[in-house]
Formats: structure tokens, C-alpha cells, sequence
């Protein structure tokens, strides 16, 4: 099927290496988890949940035994500083990896190119930012959309992965189009390219990746400068483990592996 393919050609063409379930890492003991002053639901492990089919951020592998991407590079590099296991959880629903933080006991943390912003953040604690992202609205590459006014028409349905700030600004700032929640990324682009719907709302950087590694029949329109800015998801009942992430994370851009990373799945560190 059409969807299958397309989930193919994406993790074909990234052409690189799958990190896997489990990334690499020193183990530590719950007496130095508890000296730094954080807790963990795993001694020793950075326990991490995410939604998978947002590529390049989270996708997967080419044989499907695994997750790869940026965030996923991202997150076990963030453990391996911190001295832990990085434990990557089974894929979960966008709209479902907030909740599942704040209810605790499951995972430490959420990466899944989530959006810092005050909704989110009366509910959990987010790290430092780590990559910068605006909105993209997409159609077909044969389309003549060229405005935000070409894509806010009646009988237009855009399409938008559940939970996401393209689902949010979207219903927030069309009022003609219908806004449709879809699982995810690669769901909305499939039905775009099969003409069922007219458009997709999605993350500028995933746009961009898509749309140059595997649905070449869309381009992006119109850019939105939302001016978004993606951290990692934490309890608000461990600001102790926000302080050690936001510590690793400063340590990963002063040694250049942030860089390394922004390199490898977008071959640029510029604006991001």
C-alpha cells in the first residue's frame, strides 16, 4: 500500500545508521541518581518516550527493529553525558506523550520534537531549548498555492499530526478550511499526495526533510514564522533531573556534538 512504501522510502533514503531501541551508555547506581538529585523509574536507565513517524526527528529503520533520528542521536547522547542507559520506550500517540510525563511512573522524559510553550509548561517542565522550528503549510507541487489566504478556503480540508502546534495555529487562524487531526506526520503527507486532502500543517523541518527524501510530489507553500523552539519534556516533580538535562545539554553544544547531530540529519547548523 501507498502508506507503506512512503514509510519505506523514508527510512531508505535517510541513509543512515539506526541507533536502534537502546542506546549506549555507563550505568549508574540509584545511589548516584540520588546524589544528584533526581530520580529515575530505572536505576541506570534514562527512560525516554516518543511518537514515532516524524522523520527526521523520530522514524523508523530501515528492517522496522528500531527508531532512528535527530532527537533520538539527541537523547542518547544526552544520557550518555549524564552517565545512563538510554532506554527507548515503544512508540506512542503525540497527543498522549505529555500526559503520560505528567502522570509519571512510565517514563523520565519525552522527546518528539515538542514545542516549548505555556499550555505545555502548566503541565510539565521542559529543558533548555535545544532546535528552533517554524510552520509550513503544504500541497501538492502541482498546486498554484502561494498564501495563507489560498489555503483558508471553504472546502478545504488541511490535515495536521494530532496534539501538534500546526494543529493548534491552524485552528487558530483559519476559519474557512477544516483542520483535521491525523496521527502523524507521514499520514498527513500520504493523504496530500493522494489528493484526499488539500493541505498539511507540519513542522518546517519536517516539511523540508519530507518533502526533499520522499514525497517529492509536495512542496512547501508558504513558511509561517511561529518562531517555535523544541525542548525536552520532564516532571515538574524532578526539576532536579530538568537541571542535569539542561547541564548535559550545554555540555553537548560546548564539545560540538550538537552540531555533529544537526549536521548529520539536516546538513546545516544554520538557523536551527
Amino acid at each position: 500500500m501507498k502508506n507503506v512504501s512512503r514509510r519505506s522510502a523514508i527510512a531508505t533514503l535517510s541513509g543512515i545508521a539506526a541507533l536502534g531501541l537502546a542506546g549506549c551508555g555507563g550505568n549508574t547506581d540509584s545511589e548516584s541518581a540520588s546524589a544528584d538529585g533526581y530520580t529515575l523509574v530505572n536505576d541506570g536507565q534514562l527512560s525516554v518516550v516518543y511518537s514515532n513517524g516524524f522523520p527526521p526527528f523520530e522514524f523508523s529503520t530501515d528492517d522496522g527493529s528500531g527508531t532512528q533520528g535527530f532527537d533520538i542521536d539527541l537523547i542518547t547522547a544526552v544520557a550518555e553525558q549524564m552517565g545512563l542507559e538510554c532506554n527507548i520506550l515503544p512508540t506512542q500517540k503525540f497527543d498522549t506523550l505529555v500526559p503520560t510525563i505528567k502522570a509519571g511512573g512510565k517514563a523520565d522524559v519525552c522527546i518528539s520534537a515538542v514545542t516549548i510553550n505555556d499550555e505545555r509548561s502548566a503541565e510539565i517542565d521542559f529543558s533548555d531549548p535545544y532546535l528552533n522550528s517554524n510552520q509550513a503549510l503544504l500541497a501538492l507541487a502541482t498546486s498554484t498555492y502561494a498564501s495563507l489566504e489560498d489555503f483558508d478556503q471553504a472546502g478545504n480540508v488541511l490535515v495536521a499530526s494530532a496534539g501538534t502546534t500546526g494543529q493548534t495555529w491552524g485552528e487558530e487562524n483559519f476559519s474557512q478550511a477544516e483542520i483535521v487531526p491525523l496521527d502523524d506526520y507521514v499520514s498527513c503527507f500520504t493523504g496530500v499526495s493522494s489528493g484526499l486532502y488539500q493541505g498539511a500543517i507540519a513542522d518546517l523541518p519536517v516539511a523540508q526533510y519530507l518533502t526533499e527524501q520522499s514525497y517529492k510530489d509536495l512542496k512547501v507553500c508558504v513558511e509561517v514564522p511561529t518562531g517555535e523552539q523544541y525542548g525536552i519534556v520532564v516532571s515538574k516533580d524532578n526539576p532536579g533531573l530538568t537541571k542535569a538535562i539542561n547541564e548535559a545539554l550545554a555540555a553537548l553544544q560546548e564539545n560540538g556534538t550538537m552540531d555533529e547531530i544537526k549536521i548529520k540529519w539536516f546538513g546545516t547548523t544554520e538557523g536551527l
